[in-house]
């Protein structure tokens, strides 16, 4: 008779002390500051980008907060605060860069999704954003991609062009590192301004 064993844990610890269960999340498992301090501390590119200091998620995430701003001067604080938590799994499961997600497929998606509507739900948002919202935060996102493969991941602007859209409508970007500590803190300041923002 086959010995049944343990199936693979799936979850991680917090240093809040929360357990999330990747494959399952529950928005009570999640805390802003367990994602600000894990973002602060993932590397775009897979950190080949140049400078003394990788260039972390939650700064990025602070651009593209900022260009939705620019792109939609009348959009509603939970879209904004949504294009904060664009990259909100990462604090979880890292950057991937877009061909590595395309090799992983399905599998990849789905945990992806989980987490991103668990994190939706925990701060108010709905757990699936309308498709306007998405490509909205999608434009965003990419040119703030542009900025960085051209300025600090060694692209030709020529090739970065045939990867992505050139950035309109938003001003352009002078990149600089932050430290973890930095972002980090600039993010949960970004954070806290919008959910005071709900409240006023």
């Amino acid at each position: 008779m086959p010995q049944l064993t343990n199936p693979p844990r799936a979850w991680q610890r917090m240093l809040s002390g929360r357990r999330l269960d990747i494959l399952d999340p529950s928005p009570l498992d999640i805390e802003i500051e367990d994602i600000a301090h894990g973002l602060a501390r993932v590397a775009r590119w897979n950190g080949q980008t140049t400078g003394a200091l990788p260039f972390n998620v939650a700064q990025h995430s602070v651009i593209v907060a900022d260009f939705c701003t620019e792109l939609s001067p009348q959009w509603p604080r939970e879209w904004r605060l949504a294009a904060l938590l664009h990259d909100a799994p990462e604090y979880v499961i890292g950057d991937m860069i877009s061909p590595f997600k395309s090799a992983l497929g399905e599998h990849y998606r789905r945990v992806e999704r989980g987490l991103q509507q668990a994190i939706h739900l925990r701060f108010g948002l709905p757990a699936i954003l309308p498709e306007r919202v998405e490509k909205l935060i999608k434009k965003a996102d990419r040119a703030c991609a542009f900025f960085e493969a051209t300025q600090i991941a060694g692209f030709e602007e020529e090739e970065a062009r045939r990867l992505f859209p050139v950035p309109q409508a938003v001003s352009p970007l002078n990149i600089t590192a932050m430290t973890a500590s930095e972002s980090q803190q600039l993010f949960l300041e970004r954070f806290t301004a919008l959910i005071e923002e709900e409240a006023a």
